[in-house]
């Protein structure tokens, strides 16, 4: 009984502070640019909202910071991702998919490679777990898929593997605990 409060205890806390965490960062992305950033002057912080203009744009007094770090994510891509992007493009669908399916398994060998390697986990647990690490690693890096559809496709593949697994094995306790 008490292992079970102190987990109910742990979870409301974590949901806590992710809520709270959520709050703050919503709060201060409405927050006007040039004023913030202006105090932040005058206060001689260490700490500018300056490294979050993009060059040859003009911020007006009524943009918020979130306005701005919107525009400075939506800035043109790297080289790389240009040329990726060009040569994707030459590349049939079918292998196009076949190609993301292999960069994804790619990571997941890899991950699976560390966590067996350094960790003392089980071949199940470690597949899980590098599945769904492999997964967010393609999501983030460039891929031969413009879009994030096929992101999430393996993310979600992943992370529905690992509450099967949890549905199943949850089952299965009930089961033994029923026979005793």
């Amino acid at each position: 009984m008490k292992k079970t409060i102190f987990q109910v205890i742990l979870l409301l806390l974590f949901i806590a502070i992710c809520l709270s965490g959520f709050f703050i960062g919503r709060h201060i992305l409405n927050l006007p640019f040039r004023a913030t950033n202006d105090a932040l002057h005058k206060e001689e912080s260490s700490f500018s909202l300056d490294f979050l203009i993009p060059g040859g744009t003009y911020i007006d007094e009524k943009m918020t910071i979130g306005e701005v770090l919107k525009l400075r994510t939506n800035k043109e891509k790297s080289l790389y991702e240009k040329i990726l992007r060009a040569t994707s493009e030459l590349i049939p669908p079918r292998y196009r998919y076949m190609l993301d399916l292999l960069l994804f398994f790619f990571w997941s060998f890899l991950f699976m490679s560390f966590l067996r390697i350094f960790t003392f986990m089980g071949y199940g647990r470690a597949l899980r777990g590098s599945l769904f690490l492999g997964a967010c690693t393609y999501y983030f890096m460039p891929d031969f898929s413009p879009g994030k559809s096929d992101d999430i496709f393996f993310i979600g593949v992943a992370l529905l593997i690992i509450f099967i697994r949890a549905y199943f094995h949850k089952k299965e306790k009930r089961k033994i605990k029923l026979r005793t």
